[in-house]
């Protein structure tokens, strides 16, 4: 009987994908629910979390997320639980990893409640009300030596949730999570790069909000396309000084957390930072924008805390001075951009 004889694999062959790990994300609106969805369609060990158990049963008897993402169907495998710490164990227990998609003023709450060794990511992007941290200032405090780090980029959750082509980045200083978010949602629609500059990451996903609505304002104002295109050049390097200043790195801002999500927030009509700067620039009150929008615009809440920030390192950002003048009522938008032309000529770099 002649022995089986095996054929070599082809070079061209395409690597076999290492066996999925778990996978839990905590936190069920747009951005959490379109990545859960994404690594779902490759990885059959993904678990998302919603804190209200009426909406984690809509969400089973729908296989979709029709408030935050109709149209999105869930994934066969996509499982789904309103318990907290079964959703942690999910993942903790094979030492996979928990990423956390609530809004920047939960993201300590949430840390606070994790096993100090788990594997973290979070998706928030903006300075905590009160504190004014950024999300691994706030993770230091609560957990010095944990592997944390962040997930950012341009992006908006339902394209993410369609399987549009997609570009993201991971940052931490801690490698290994780096590599853990690669291996759960590199797919061939969502392109995953890593960085090791998570401040950088954590400052163009927090700023770039307070730019949108700054543009919104001047396209709503139908200043024009000269007007746009000064405001996010000079934006983005008000939002480089102020990284640099905080220990990032400059060439992180010429990426995707910095010039690609700047550009994807400041004009993609998806953008709700955006459309808060549209309906200002109408004279709409505030308070008013806010409750027909309906969702968090994180812009709205960062925008005083960039500038306080940024006044205690002696870092000149203009144009959030500005965004927080007409936020907080001290002027219109239309004195607002009369005071940026009026401002003296100065160099460039």
């Amino acid at each position: 009987m002649n022995p089986t004889v095996q054929s070599a694999p082809s070079p061209d062959a395409p690597a076999p994908r290492p066996a999925p790990q778990s996978l839990t994300v905590l936190g069920a609106g747009a951005w959490g629910t379109a990545l859960a969805i994404s690594a779902a369609r490759h990885n059959p060990r993904v678990m998302l979390w919603a804190r209200d158990a009426s909406q984690v049963d809509a969400m089973a008897a729908d296989r979709a997320n029709t408030r935050y993402l109709p149209g999105a169907a869930f994934p066969e495998s996509l499982q789904l639980t309103a318990d907290f710490d079964a959703a942690v164990a999910h993942a903790h227990a094979s030492q996979g990893l928990i990423v956390i998609g609530t809004p920047m003023a939960a993201l300590g709450h949430v840390l606070a409640q994790l096993p100090p060794d788990a594997a973290v990511l979070w998706l928030c992007k903006g300075f905590e009300k009160g504190t004014g941290r950024l999300g691994h200032e706030v993770a230091h405090a609560l957990r010095p030596r944990a592997r944390s780090g962040i997930l950012s980029g341009p992006s908006f959750a339902h394209e993410v949730a369609m399987g549009q082509p997609t570009a993201l980045v991971a940052a931490s200083a801690d490698p290994t999570v780096c590599a853990q978010a690669v291996e759960c949602f590199h797919s061939e629609s969502l392109r995953v790069y890593t960085s090791n500059d998570p401040v950088g990451v954590e400052v163009g996903g927090a700023v770039k909000n307070v730019l949108a609505i700054a543009t919104g304002i001047v396209d709503g104002m139908d200043l024009g396309l000269n007007a746009r295109a000064a405001l996010i050049t000079r934006g983005l390097a008000e939002m480089t000084r102020l990284g640099v200043a905080l220990g990032a790195r400059t060439d992180t801002f010429m990426g995707l957390s910095g010039l690609g999500d700047l550009v994807l927030t400041a004009t993609g009509n998806l953008s709700r930072n955006r459309s808060v700067g549209l309906q200002l620039a109408t004279g709409k009150s505030l308070d008013q924008i806010l409750h027909e929008l309906g969702h968090v615009a994180e812009g709205v809440y960062s925008a005083a805390t960039v500038w306080q920030r940024a006044q205690g390192l002696g870092v000149p950002m203009p144009i959030t001075e500005a965004v927080v003048s007409v936020i907080e009522g001290r002027q219109t938008p239309q004195q607002a951009v009369v005071a940026l032309m009026r401002r003296e000529a100065k160099a460039e770099g």
